[in-house]
């Protein structure tokens, strides 16, 4: 399905359901995430933005690990609550990890000590253009997705688990799968309250 860039940014929306159910192949899933990696912008084309593609049982594993950390983390009572929401990203297909690597950040703050205190947040700008990317090529194709932050909760078991590199921080959790419901109107602040033009 072609979709012209500017219906694509305004159809992009949050989705909380979602089902295993096969929209587009393993294959395809692929192709868009190598594509949308590689042209991605990042400051001095740094490119320090890391993904992990985790698909079907390896999707599930993410999120029965996020429950599990949770349950020593939530009250007992708040718990029903948490598990629902989990169990509704795990009824989904997939999940993209999106990571910084600090190794390529930190080795620009060196050898640009003048910019140093802005490589980190150049980083996450970059980071969220991939993640922007990503979630909107991949509702082009079909898919309902949403971004999720689990970071520091289970950064070290993903690394492990995954053999993921030390030096890769764990930025965020993008679910995805084929919508099971649509996602609830969305209300706009007044743009003359948010863009100001001079001309």
């Amino acid at each position: 399905m072609k979709k012209d860039f500017i219906s694509a940014v305004a159809d992009r929306r949050t989705f909380y359901g979602i089902s295993k159910e096969v929209v587009i192949s393993n294959e395809r899933i692929e192709e868009i995430i190598n594509h949308s990696v590689k042209h991605a912008p990042s400051a001095f084309n740094s490119q320090s933005t890391r993904v992990v593609v985790l698909l079907e049982e390896h999707h599930d594993k993410l999120w029965d690990m996020i429950k599990e950390a949770l349950r020593k983390l939530v009250s007992e009572d708040k718990f029903p609550q948490t598990e629902e929401k989990i169990h509704s990203f795990r009824n989904g297909y997939g999940t993209v990890l999106f990571f910084d690597d600090s190794s390529v950040t930190e080795g620009l703050q060196e050898k640009f000590p003048l910019y140093k205190d802005n490589f980190p947040i150049w980083a996450q700008q970059s980071n969220g253009m991939n993640q922007y990317i990503i979630w909107t090529a991949l509702e082009i194709e079909g898919f309902g997705v949403s971004l999720q932050h689990y970071n520091e909760v289970i950064e070290e078991q993903v690394k492990n688990q995954w053999n993921i590199q030390s030096n890769w921080k764990l930025i965020a959790q993008m679910p995805f799968g084929k919508p099971t419901a649509e996602p609830g109107e969305k209300q706009y602040q007044p743009i003359e309250q948010r863009v100001k033009i001079f001309k």
